[in-house]
Parts: C-alpha cells; sequence; structure tokens
C-alpha cells in the first residue's frame, strides 16, 4: 500500500444565517449560529497519478455500506485549485445531503490529508480557504467550513474563514436529529427569492446562550419559508413538549436537545444521536507508509 494521510472533520449543524456576496469566494460566506458535532467524516488520501473520489455512508454500529458515491465535483475541483491528482475515500456515518455541513467537512479534511502527504507547508487557514472556495463555487454551503475549524456552539461574525467566530462549549452531552429526507444546498443557494427570505428572517445577532439559540433558530426557520411540512410538524410536537428544537439548515430535518428528544422524534423518521464536538479538523495520522 502506497503512503497516505488521514484527516478527521466534525459535522456542523446551522441553526440561522445570512449569506454576504463578496467580490471573490474569499470574502463570500455567510453570519449566523450553529453548532459543531463530532459526527463528521474520516478522509484517506493517497498520491495518485489521476484524481480518484469515494464517498462512502457506513453503518455507524455495523460498518455496512449503506451508501457509496464515485464522484464529488467540489473536491476534485479544489483537488485541482491545489494543483495535486490523489485518491481520496470519504467515510461518514451520517445522511450526505440533510443539513449536516458534511460537503464542509469533506473538503476541509481533504485539504488538511492533502496539506500533510504532499508536503505543500500551507496554513490551517489556508487548507480552509481552499475548502472554502471549492463549497462557495459549487453552492454547497457558505459559513460551514469556518465553523468547523473549530468546535462548541459557533457565532460567526464576518463572512469567510478569517472572520472573527464566537465559540460556546455550553451544551449537553447529546443531541438527537430527525431526518426526513434530502435538500439540495444548490437548489436553496442557488435561489434568489429564497434567499432574500433568509435575509429578511435573519435575526441580527449572536445567541445569549444554548436555549436562546433554539428560539433565535426557529423563530428564523419559519420567517425564512424554507421549512418543509414534515419539518413544521416535527417543530410543533416538540414545543408541545416543551423541547427546544429547530430546523437543520439547510437540510430536510430536525435537530433538538433534552431527555425527551429522541422519544419524540424517532416515531418521525430516521433519527440519530449527535454530540457537540470539543475541537474542529485535525490529523487523525500523518503520513503512514
Amino acid at each position: 500500500m502506497s503512503a497516505c494521510a488521514i484527516a478527521c472533520c466534525p459535522g456542523h449543524l446551522s441553526g440561522y444565517f445570512r449569506p454576504i456576496y463578496g467580490r471573490d469566494p474569499g470574502s463570500t460566506g455567510s453570519l449566523g449560529a450553529g453548532i459543531v458535532i463530532s459526527e463528521g467524516v474520516t478522509t484517506t488520501v493517497w498520491i495518485s497519478d489521476i484524481t480518484k473520489i469515494s464517498v462512502e455512508r457506513r453503518d455507524s454500529g455495523t460498518g455496512t455500506l449503506i451508501e457509496a458515491l464515485t464522484s464529488a465535483p467540489p473536491v476534485e475541483y479544489m483537488l485541482m485549485k491545489m494543483g495535486v491528482t490523489a485518491r481520496v475515500r470519504t467515510e461518514c456515518s451520517l445522511p450526505i445531503g440533510a443539513g449536516f455541513g458534511l460537503s464542509a467537512a469533506a473538503l476541509l479534511s481533504t485539504a488538511t490529508a492533502v496539506n500533510e502527504l504532499f508536503s505543500l507547508d500551507l496554513s490551517p487557514f489556508e487548507c480552509g480557504a481552499f475548502a472554502h472556495e471549492a463549497e462557495i463555487v459549487h453552492k454547497t454551503g457558505l459559513g460551514d467550513v469556518a465553523a468547523c475549524m473549530g468546535g462548541g456552539r459557533d457565532c460567526r461574525k464576518g463572512a469567510g474563514i478569517k472572520a472573527v467566530i464566537d465559540r460556546k462549549f455550553d451544551l449537553p452531552d447529546t443531541l438527537c436529529a430527525v431526518v426526513f429526507g434530502p435538500l439540495p444546498s444548490p437548489q436553496v443557494l442557488g435561489s434568489p427569492e429564497a434567499m432574500a427570505r433568509v435575509i429578511q428572517a435573519y435575526p441580527g445577532r449572536c445567541p445569549r446562550n444554548a436555549m436562546d439559540f433554539f428560539h433565535l433558530s426557529r423563530k428564523f426557520t419559519i420567517g425564512s419559508g424554507l421549512a418543509p411540512p414534515e419539518v413544521l410538524s416535527a417543530l410543533s410536537a416538540c414545543e408541545r413538549a416543551g423541547i427546544p428544537a429547530t430546523m437543520t439548515m439547510l437540510g430536510n430535518g430536525v435537530f433538538a436537545f433534552g431527555e425527551e428528544a429522541l422519544h419524540v422524534l424517532s416515531g418521525m423518521g430516521d433519527t440519530y444521536i449527535l454530540h457537540p464536538a470539543e475541537k474542529g479538523v485535525h490529523l487523525v495520522e500523518g503520513i503512514r507508509k
């Protein structure tokens, strides 16, 4: 087996956001608040004469393959911009395209592993810039890359990966999410009408605490008009049970915290237990022969 490098990146739950359109990808992104989650992706990169991408979703308990993709245009674009060809395998356990920030996690973990394997001597911010550009160009996200560079409950105060981000570590050990199906980010981020509603609904400040985060996020969900009927139904059920909950942005699902969250959400769709992340993207192993 040829040499490889392995990096891990957390995922991200976005509660609310406001797009910022700059003069280039580096100044384009979003303000907003979310939660970095330890359930993200692990990416292995090998030097190769040609670029070959595989994305594998596996059951977290059994390791059984659930879903496999053989292309990822944002990752291929980023490798080209970094000036390398490589074989890349990204593994995750959460559903793809469901609002868990896995596109950003795949890009950021790949950039981190590529930097190590090819001895590019890039800083973490330079790796993040490559990942962020790919995400912006392909409209798969706006602020997830910046968020995933660290852990905790984040509030992004500017666009791009060098913006100030407040991080708080005040959440309980577990969260619960329910997924009703995919909600492709490009369809929403590429819609001027949808983005106009998002801008209007943006609350304009960082949350004061975890409960305020869910309050502002739920208000944004309703005001933005992005929530499908099943999301609104799940949010109503959580409200009746006194459970703080909001929509996964951008995904057809809901996340919540509280002892009763799993009980309320488990009968509605595929549910997942999630954990707030203590740190952002990092190498799992350096170059391994």
